[in-house]
């Protein structure tokens, strides 16, 4: 979790970076709402994954008895945010936590959004989804996301993983995101 003002700083920074570079890149970038100031507010449970002391990505993991879409309690990760000029290693180690994350909370699903202002057939959205499907998330169609704006709605299966503490290590509270009374994951 991101506990200091400093990590969250940290992590309003990398949002801020990710969405320069998605502006440079010609990409959409969520209009409605000031993420940068959410990874900013204490009262958000944030995370985030680092290496050797640096910050490679970001996201506000919660528990969420119905999303609206799919079926039934999932993890719902919102915000996800890697640093610009890292490879898909890093979004796969993501991908990895969250669905073992999900599975020791003793939820079935993983569920995410990413902006489709166009079809989801069109590039470069389509690459993204390919990226996304080849780390096994399924793409759940399109339609309007929590923040209001048209999203690309994601699954993961979670999955036990064992070997990820040798990886990650995970530092995120289970009442936060579960409704039983475990304390730690």
């Amino acid at each position: 979790m991101l506990s200091t003002a400093a990590e969250r700083e940290e992590a309003a920074a990398l949002v801020q970076d990710r969405q320069r570079w998605l502006t440079l890149h010609r990409l959409p970038v969520p209009a409605r709402a000031d993420i940068p100031a959410q990874f900013r507010e204490a009262q958000t449970l944030s995370a985030g994954l680092f290496e050797d002391g640096r910050l490679l990505a970001c996201v506000i993991p919660e528990y969420d008895p119905d999303l609206g879409w799919g079926q039934g309690p999932c993890l719902f990760l919102r915000s996800v945010h890697t640093l610009p000029g890292q490879s898909d290693d890093i979004t796969r180690l993501v991908t990895l936590w969250a669905s073992d994350f999900a599975a020791r909370v003793a939820l079935y699903v993983v569920r995410a959004e990413t902006l489709a202002r166009h079809a989801l057939e069109a590039e470069p959205l389509a690459a993204l989804l390919r990226r996304l499907t080849d780390t096994g998330w399924d793409v759940c169609g399109s339609g309007p996301g929590r923040d209001g704006d048209r999203v690309a709605r994601l699954e993961l299966p979670a999955e036990h993983r064992p070997g990820l503490r040798a990886l990650i290590s995970c530092q995120v509270r289970v009442p936060e995101f579960a409704p039983d009374d475990r304390s730690t994951a």
